[in-house]
This record gives C-alpha cells, structure tokens and sequence, in this order.
C-alpha cells in the first residue's frame, strides 16, 4: 500500500473533524473494497478514517411503519435478524446471499451503498424499497442517491448514518451469481404494493447496467398492469447499455436480467414474500 495516516475516532464529531478540508482522506467501514484496493496500489488517500468505534452507527430498529438499519451494521447481522426477517424478509434473504460468510460477517450495508459497485446487491433493495439514506447532515431519497458507476450523491466528507426502509408491500431478490465473487451477474428486486399502494410495481436491476443499478420503467408499467411472469414477455433491456467483460456479453446480462425478474416475480405470485 501507498502510505497513509490510520485515524480511529471514538465518537462522530471527531470523525467528521478529521474528514473537513481533506478531500485525500477515505472512510473505512467494513473495508471489502477499500482494503483490496488500498493493496493493489489503486488507491492513495492521505488519511484512512475508520468508523469501527464511533458508537450509534450499527444496529437495527422499528420506528412506526421504517425499519432504520445503522450503516455500520454487517451484512450477517441483517441476514440473521428476526426483526428484519418479520419486517422485510426479502432485505434479509438479500443480506444472506452477499459474499461468503467472511465478507458477510465484515462489510456493512452504509460501505456497500457509498461505495455503490454496479453488481452489489443493497442498491437494488434500496430502490426498490424507496428507501431514505440519512447522513450526518442530510437526507437523501434512493432514487437520487444513487448517480452512476461507483457515484452517489454524498459530498466527499458526508457520513451515512442509518438506511430507512418503509415497511409494508411484497418483495423478493433474484440474482445470478458470478460463481467466484457472488457479486450479481444480474440481479432484480422486484417490490409490490399492497392495500392503498396496490398496483404499484418497483423493480430494481443490479449487475448489470453500465451505469449502476436502476429501475426498468418498462417491466414496473407492464406489472402494474398485469402482475405475472407473462406480463414481461416481449420486453428486454437493450444489451448495448449492459456491462460487457468476461464474464458475459451486454446481450448475455440483459437476457439474465430478464430472467431474474420473472422469477421474482413468479414467487411473488406464488408464495406472496421469499
């Protein structure tokens, strides 16, 4: 690695001290990325500020009809919980099918959204679930969160502080995993109001957009229509704005794509929640 100065803040306003006036310096949460691309040389910043003792960050909790999720709570915790299970068990199943147990049982849902890979899994949930990203200044829908390849809206020294998701709805995650990385191939999160939102469709693809994740307009309007499998025949992501390296053509990640949604879809239907 390229030197740096290592800071452990053991509370908020020394951590967001050390981050202003220093665009050269990084957080660290759980570090699955970060680490892997400080020891490839990928990465230079002048100070590495890691999150581990700031204390409020991790933790899950109901408030009302918002399951709130701290940003430094791990991937195994959100999969293990029966809050999170009972409240929104596709966020849960998500949570479980992310990595392998090591990076389940180190990376965090607020690295994961801020670093925003096109293939990870949470972005896809957090569209999906309409969900609201607070930091220590600010609140920010999902649906502007999250700008492009590896850009969201946060300023260079802004700290996610939880993630809220409204409850209520239908959900389930479909992906198709690369077999080494189990980072999603393609991956779709396909939500489903019910009660005075039924007929409200949301569907979130992750894997592969050369952009990010993103919502298919197309497949939500044929769903509010006709929620079922047969509903997406005909309609296909154009493989020319896929991600193309290889692992697999555009064409390949827009037809997996596709797939994964009516399988979502299909569970939905069929058993009304994974």
């Amino acid at each position: 690695m390229f030197p740096f100065a290592y800071h452990r803040p053991t509370d908020l306003d020394a951590a967001c001290a050390l981050l202003a006036g220093n665009d050269e310096a990084k957080l660290l949460a759980g570090g699955q990325t970060l680490i892997a691309t400080l020891k490839q040389r990928l990465a230079s910043p002048s100070d590495l500020v890691d999150l581990a003792r700031v204390p409020g960050l991790a933790g899950m909790s109901r408030a009302g009809d918002v399951l709130v999720i701290g940003a430094m709570t791990r991937h195994g915790e959100v999969a293990a919980s029966k809050l999170v299970r009972e409240t929104i068990p596709a966020l849960a199943a998500l949570a479980g099918l992310i990595g392998d147990p090591a990076v389940r049982n180190r990376g965090t849902i607020g690295g994961s959204i801020a670093n925003n890979d096109p293939s990870a899994d949470y972005p896809a949930a957090c569209l999906a679930l309409d969900a609201t990203i607070r930091t220590d200044r600010r609140e920010i829908p999902a649906g502007v969160f999250f700008l492009g390849l590896f850009e969201t809206a946060l300023a260079p020294d802004e700290i996610i502080l939880t993630v809220s998701f409204p409850i209520g709805g239908v959900a389930t995650y479909e992906k198709f995993p690369n077999p080494a990385s189990r980072y999603a191939m393609a991956g779709a999160f396909v939500w489903k109001g019910e009660g005075q939102g039924e007929g409200e469709v949301r569907v979130a693809i992750t894997g592969a957009g050369q952009g990010g994740v993103f919502r298919w307009a197309e497949a939500e309007a044929a769903l509010a229509e006709d929620f079922s499998p047969a509903a997406l025949e005909g309609l296909a992501l154009d493989g020319d704005e896929m991600i193309a390296d290889i692992h697999g053509s555009g064409a390949y990640r827009a037809h997996l794509a596709g797939v994964m949604t009516k399988r979502a879809v299909a569970r939905i239907v069929e058993r009304g929640s994974p």
